[in-house]
């Protein structure tokens, strides 16, 4: 026969669990392997600086050789790509009016998805218009949007852009303050002037050219890049509060050794100093093998 201690209540293997749990959890360093932060990955929604816009850490980009490789897939296969792009969680999409026809290609594309699910990014270029305000009234229409999130002052080259495009960074002020964008900042292209605008103070956000070697990193071709430099400057900017969005980390197409676009982005993930990157896709299986990357190195 047995006696009545030989065998646990369902009550009291309950509690008998729940203490042992808590003393567990309460031990110092024994869960600490499993915890700490969550994991990162490339789908995250993550905060350019301090402009409190947040963007998918994967962006996709539309100006791959000025647009052409994206114009080339055609609108079908395009906007294909770009819902292909949401279901793995891109939700940040990269334009420009220079980029011909991009604008009205991803308006299709985006056609039908709640404006309040993706971030648009558009640009305009510093020399090109005597009324900068009524071409961006343009681009949204083009765009068939009310608003850009951010919006760039696009392809600086001189260090002295700071200087001279005053007018044009008041000129996006007044836009941010209508509410037709978000935030402002600038596209940089160069060293130069790379170095200029980590001084700078005006606007939100930076799109900056990063990645391991230094490909399509300077516009002075055949010229060997800091990338340490670059970096430093880029960290100055980010420390300032600036939200930093990197791009050509496929070197613009020219890396077309999958460990070498790897290794790009192994290093990229590893700085503390880009929110999000910008890379132009031409199919899935390139969206794929970005976010695998990224997510292996977001650690």
């Amino acid at each position: 026969m047995s006696r009545p201690n030989d065998k646990l209540s369902r009550r009291d293997f309950l509690k008998i669990s729940a203490g042992t749990a808590a003393g567990i959890a309460g031990l110092p360093g024994i869960l600490s392997a499993g915890a700490g932060k969550p994991r990162r990955r490339a789908s995250d929604q993550v905060v350019l600086g301090q402009s409190g816009i947040r963007v998918s850490r994967l962006g996709m980009g539309t100006g791959t050789i000025s647009g052409k490789i994206q114009r080339d897939l055609g609108q079908e296969k395009f906007t294909s790509l770009v819902r292909y792009a949401i279901d793995r969680g891109v939700t940040f999409f990269d334009t420009a009016d220079s980029y011909n026809e991009m604008h009205e290609m991803l308006r299709t594309a985006l056609k039908g998805v709640d404006r309040e699910k993706f971030q648009l990014q558009s640009k305009i270029f510093w020399n090109k218009y005597d009324d900068p305000m009524k071409e961006i009234d343009r681009f949204r229409t083009e765009a068939g949007t009310d608003y850009f999130d951010t919006f760039l002052i696009h392809c600086v080259m001189n260090a002295d852009w700071v200087d001279t495009q005053k007018y044009l960074m008041d000129l996006l002020d007044e836009a941010r303050e209508k509410q037709i964008i978000k935030a402002r900042g600038v596209s940089i292209h160069g060293l130069e002037p790379l170095a200029a605008t980590s001084t700078l103070n005006w606007g939100d956000v930076r799109l900056v050219r990063i990645n391991h070697n230094g490909s399509n990193m300077d516009r002075i071709r055949g010229r060997e890049v800091d990338v340490n430099g670059v970096v430093g400057n880029i960290k100055k900017m980010h420390d300032a509060g600036k939200g930093i969005i990197g791009m050509k980390l496929i070197g613009e197409g020219n890396f077309t050794d999958p460990r070498v676009r790897e290794e790009s982005i192994k290093f990229v993930m590893g700085l503390d100093c880009v929110d999000s990157v910008i890379i132009g896709f031409k199919s899935p299986q390139e969206i794929d093998e970005a976010i695998n990357n990224m997510n292996k190195y977001l650690s």
